[in-house]
């Protein structure tokens, strides 16, 4: 792989199925459900949060550097889809220049990593990033995201 370009961070399946309740006396089921998941291939609740907080700081490495073209394309190869689009149409011309336009401040350490199905949140000591899952791995799809009081949070990059 070329210095500077971005490697896609891909868990090797996808994440399982999040069941928020079980009903009672009904272990022997979520039993065999966990053993199905584990032999369909989806990974394990700790492989996904690795998977999402690799994926979060190979973003951060590159966005840090994103005045240097090379870093920047890389970081955007990193972003979801729409998120990459957003950001080439506003502030534009381009994903790259929308980046750097947008001063996404130095992430710091990981403070915590949450998956919910085929999402994640990577909270970090100066910054929030939200990760989608797509087929070749996850994918930043918000960045620069502050918290508000029982309200969204409010991210300097974010797809529609």
């Amino acid at each position: 792989m070329p210095p500077g370009a971005a490697s896609p961070v891909s868990a090797p399946a996808p994440p399982c199925p999040v069941s928020a309740r079980r009903p009672a006396g009904a272990t022997a089921v979520a039993l065999a459900a966990a053993a199905a998941a584990w032999a369909g291939g989806c990974t394990t609740p700790a492989a996904e949060r690795d998977a999402v907080t690799a994926a979060a700081l190979d973003f951060a490495r590159h966005a840090e550097s994103a005045a240097q073209a090379e870093s920047a394309a890389a970081a955007c190869r990193l972003l979801a889809p729409a998120t990459r689009e957003a950001l080439a149409r506003d502030p534009g011309p381009s994903c790259e220049a929308g980046l750097t336009d947008a001063a996404l401040p130095a992430p710091g350490r990981v403070r915590t990593t949450d998956v919910y199905g085929h999402q994640g949140r990577v909270v970090l000591e100066h910054d929030t990033y939200f990760a989608t899952w797509f087929p070749d791995g996850w994918r930043i799809r918000a960045a620069g995201c502050v918290p508000r009081p029982e309200r969204p949070y409010d991210c300097r990059v974010t797809g529609d």
